[in-house]
């Protein structure tokens, strides 16, 4: 669905927004993952934070809601964007009953930050559509990674416990798909994006809900 422009600023700057460097790769995945009869209807950011990432999607021609648990960022993002459509809400509410379900759902470096990734990942399913994708991405942790950083005496730095808040879940590739299979969708793809993939900063995570329920197929027969 294409979005109206025309009450907003023809450009985003992304040289400030802290994950322009996965933009290239969310572009090629959407636009590889809503081909196949998903591209009709509107994308859901989970986290959208101050509403950069939505506002540059809706230039590209895609419809963007945008969701996000802290209120200053939310007005922040209306103010930034007024054409554009954001709320307040978090992954521990019921947003399928207030939003449905959407062909796709993104959601840039937040699983990181909760307390209950499982509930996270249970609402990214119950918002898509059998057949949906969510575009998730997290900073990578490898065993490789992991241990490059423990070598050169870099692991305080990059745990670091003395800031507030921050990131309390650290997420391998192995561990991320544990998750999103648990909550029923199928992963397809994890992308390191980064100059040496071992060392990768992010993965961006693409994963599929069935559009067939197999655990209900099993109680049918």
């Amino acid at each position: 669905m294409k979005s109206k422009t025309s009450k907003r600023q023809a450009s985003v700057n992304l040289t400030d927004y802290p994950q322009a460097y996965l933009v290239p790769v969310l572009l090629k995945v959407l636009g590889d993952s809503l081909t196949n009869g998903h591209g009709a209807g509107p994308i859901l950011d989970l986290g959208c934070g101050d509403g950069v990432l939505a506002q540059f999607l809706e230039l590209q021609g895609y419809t963007v809601i945008g969701i996000d648990a802290d209120k200053s960022k939310v007005r922040a993002a209306k103010k930034r964007d007024p054409a554009g459509h954001y709320a307040i809400g978090s992954v521990y509410d019921n947003l399928h009953g207030r939003y449905g379900a959407f062909p796709a759902v993104i959601s840039v470096e937040v699983v990181e930050h909760l307390f209950d990734p499982h509930q996270f990942a249970d609402t990214v399913c119950s918002l898509l559509e059998p057949g949906g994708v969510a575009v998730i991405t997290t900073p990578y942790h490898g065993y490789l990674k992991n241990l490059a950083l423990s070598v050169f005496g870099r692991m305080d730095r990059h745990f670091t416990a003395l800031w507030p808040g921050g990131h309390i879940k650290f997420w391998s590739a192995k561990t991320i798909t544990q998750l999103l299979s648990a909550a029923g969708m199928e992963v397809e793809q994890i992308i390191r994006v980064g100059r040496i993939p071992v060392f990768a900063r992010s993965m961006v995570i693409v994963a599929r809900k069935p559009v067939t329920n197999h655990r209900e197929e099993v109680r049918l027969h």
